[in-house]
């Protein structure tokens, strides 16, 4: 009987996937965000307040969900191996930059309506393609040689 022995092998592949949870709370952001988003364009289109007004809660939302997602991003920044750690810290820091520039969009929102165009349409815009790239780094977790 010939005895035969079993090696493992470590091959480059895909990190770890986000945990099902991480990934329902970033995918809030983008969505509340893009609706403030149409929200401030329909204000500066009619000018009727409860556009405004919609925004505001919508960013509020985005926010709350952000800083969730942002957290769990925190606390999974000292639970992986240190080579995935600075791809990690790549989206914390998108995370942490869309969070900053939601809070300072939503003091923008909390003015009069009349008073929030067009900085609050500007930081809509900028918060949204900041949700984007913090999902899109967010879902595809994937190291630099990865991409086949």
């Amino acid at each position: 009987m010939r005895k035969t022995a079993m090696v493992a092998i470590a091959t480059p592949g895909f990190a770890r996937p986000l945990h099902p949870f991480h990934a329902i709370l970033l995918a809030f952001p983008l969505p509340l965000f893009l609706g403030a988003l149409l929200s401030d364009l329909a204000f500066g289109a009619n000018y009727h307040q409860q556009w405004a007004n919609f925004a505001s809660w919508l960013i509020a939302g985005g926010l709350v969900m952000g800083g969730f997602a942002l957290a769990w991003a925190v606390v999974e920044l000292f639970l992986l191996p240190r080579p995935q750690r600075r791809w990690q810290g790549f989206y914390i820091m998108a995370l942490l930059v869309m969070w900053g520039l939601g809070f300072v969009n939503a003091l923008v929102h909390a003015k009069d309506a009349w008073a929030t165009m067009p900085e609050g349409l500007w930081l809509s815009i900028a918060t949204v393609l900041l949700a984007l790239l913090a999902s899109w780094m967010g879902y595809s977790r994937f190291e630099r040689g990865d991409v086949r």
